[in-house]
C-alpha cells in the first residue's frame, strides 16, 4: 500500500480528538468570567461554547470524537452531547488527572494519533487541528500554546504517564512545565497554531469582534453573544 493510499483511506481509529470538559454548573466552570457575567450566563455561555467546539470536532473527517470528563459530569455531558460522541470519566481529580486519563485510554493500548482539545476553543479554525494532526504525524508531541501561557491541545502518539504534572495546570507556566516534562522524557516535539481560549472577559471581547465578522465559525457561540450584549450590556456591544 503507498503512503497516499494509507491517507485516502485511513481507519477511523487512527486518530482521536478528546475535548476536555466539565458539566455546565454554576461556579465550576469560566470561573474567571464571574466578574463579568451572572453565573447563569456563564454556564449558558459555556454551553454554547461546548456546543460549538463538538461541531468543529465532527467536522474532521476520520477523526475519533470524545469527551473527557469527571465522573460527576459523565450523565450530564452524555445528555448534551448526544449519541454521536462518547463520554468517559477521567481516573482522579483535576485537568493533569484528565489529560493522563485522555492518553491511557485512546493511545495506551492501540498507539495512534490523539489530542486532548480545550472546550473553549470552538472559534479555532478547522485547517488548525488537522495541521496539529499533521505536525503529531512527524513527532512524539503536539502542543498548541496560548498567548497566556497555557496551551489549547496537547497530542501524542503513545501513552506517557509522567507527562502532566498535577499542579500549575492552571497557571501562566502550564506550557513551560508541560515542555519541561516532554524534554525530560526525550519527547520530539512539534508546534500547532498559536491561539487563545476564553478565560477573562477582555477574550471575551475579543471573540465578540471576530465572530460578528464571522459567525458561522462558532454560530451559537456568536448568537448568544450577540443577544447577550444587547440585551444586558449595551455599552459592552458599543465597545466591541
Amino acid at each position: 500500500m503507498t503512503p497516499s493510499s494509507e491517507r485516502v483511506h485511513a481507519p477511523r481509529g487512527d486518530r482521536a480528538l478528546v475535548i476536555m470538559a466539565k458539566a455546565p454548573r454554576p461556579g465550576t466552570v469560566k470561573t474567571r468570567l464571574a466578574s463579568g457575567l451572572s453565573p447563569g450566563a456563564v454556564t449558558d455561555f459555556y454551553c454554547c461554547l461546548l456546543d460549538d467546539t463538538l461541531t468543529l470536532s465532527r467536522s474532521l473527517s476520520d477523526v475519533e470524537v470524545a469527551i473527557m470528563c469527571p465522573d460527576s459530569d459523565v450523565t450530564q455531558l452524555k445528555h448534551l452531547a448526544g449519541d454521536k460522541t462518547t463520554v468517559v470519566a477521567q481516573e482522579g481529580e483535576g485537568l493533569a488527572a484528565g489529560l493522563t486519563s485522555v492518553f491511557a485510554r485512546f493511545a495506551k493500548d492501540h498507539p495512534r494519533r490523539t489530542i486532548a482539545f480545550n472546550s473553549d476553543s470552538p472559534h479555532l479554525p478547522r485547517s488548525a487541528l488537522e495541521n496539529a494532526f499533521a505536525t503529531l504525524a512527524a513527532h512524539d508531541l503536539v502542543v498548541g500554546p496560548t498567548h497566556d501561557g497555557g496551551y489549547y491541545l496537547v497530542g501524542a502518539k503513545a501513552f506517557h504517564p509522567t507527562l502532566f504534572a498535577d499542579e500549575g495546570m492552571s497557571t501562566s507556566s502550564a506550557l513551560d512545565r508541560l515542555l519541561s516534562r516532554a524534554r525530560d522524557l526525550k519527547l520530539s516535539i512539534g508546534f500547532a497554531t498559536p491561539f487563545y481560549d476564553i478565560d477573562v472577559v477582555d477574550d471575551l471581547t475579543r471573540l465578540a469582534q471576530e465572530l460578528r465578522l464571522a459567525p458561522e465559525r462558532a454560530p451559537r457561540t456568536a448568537c448568544w453573544l450577540k443577544e447577550w450584549g444587547l440585551a444586558a450590556a449595551p455599552s459592552w456591544t458599543e465597545a466591541v
